[in-house]
């Protein structure tokens, strides 16, 4: 394992990383944090495996420039809400208050990064909660706790003890995408696997879950662009 830096206007880190399970060179770019990782076979030389990453150099850096930029979250920034983009503003005041185009973050402007992740993780929590507790009662299975997490490879997971956990920024998404991860993983309670049989339970629990599928796909990404800061 290690790292090069492909020169050019700007450098492009990438992580080398060998297997001795690969077979071929493969370049990997992260549709989440931008991170671009070059796999290799345990024995091929490096020479090797520079020359290949100069030969895709143009691919990658046309991919990296399509990629969203990232959102400092603080004054002024525009931050998606259960889908609804709203512009943060401080104002006087104590509580956090959502309104339409906004979001009203009193107290200290230095502040509003971790007040707004707060808030967001309370949020996301009560609505995750309400969606898991209601297709948990209708699939007559219970589960152990609920946790919340910021995942980049996942937006929830269901362990064996019935335990969910969830990424907090699905507030950020509209509320119907929100609610069919929480379906999925609920149907995982009574199917732990994606055979078909898992398939039909999600459906009797949420319905069409196409759309909020391909939503998650095409534009779960973007709700990684916010930066709060940590």
């Amino acid at each position: 394992m290690g790292d090069l830096t492909l020169p050019g206007n700007p450098p492009i880190p990438v992580i080398l990383r060998r297997s001795a399970r690969a077979r071929r060179l493969s370049l990997r770019l992260s549709q989440l944090d931008g991170r671009v990782t070059l796999t290799l076979p345990q024995r091929l030389p490096q020479a090797q495996a520079l020359a290949f990453l100069h030969e895709k150099e143009g691919w990658l850096r046309s991919n990296l420039a399509q990629q969203a930029e990232i959102v400092p979250v603080g004054r002024g920034a525009m931050v998606p809400v259960e889908g609804n983009v709203r512009q943060i503003q401080c104002v006087p005041g104590r509580g956090i208050r959502l309104e339409p185009g906004a979001i009203l973050v009193p107290g200290d402007p230095a502040r509003v990064a971790p007040r707004l992740l707060g808030h967001f993780k309370a949020l996301a929590r009560d609505r995750l909660a309400q969606a898991s507790d209601a297709y948990a009662t209708e699939l007559g299975r219970p589960y152990t706790r609920l946790t919340l997490r910021d995942t980049r490879s996942r937006w929830g997971s269901c362990t064996s003890d019935g335990g969910l956990m969830y990424s907090w920024r699905l507030i950020l998404a509209p509320p119907e995408v929100l609610r069919y991860v929480a379906a999925h993983e609920v149907a995982h309670l009574a199917e732990m696997n994606h055979s078909p049989a898992f398939w039909a339970v999600v459906t009797q629990l949420y319905g069409n879950w196409k759309t909020p599928r391909l939503w998650l796909r095409n534009h779960g990404a973007d709700l990684h662009r916010y930066r709060f800061g940590n």
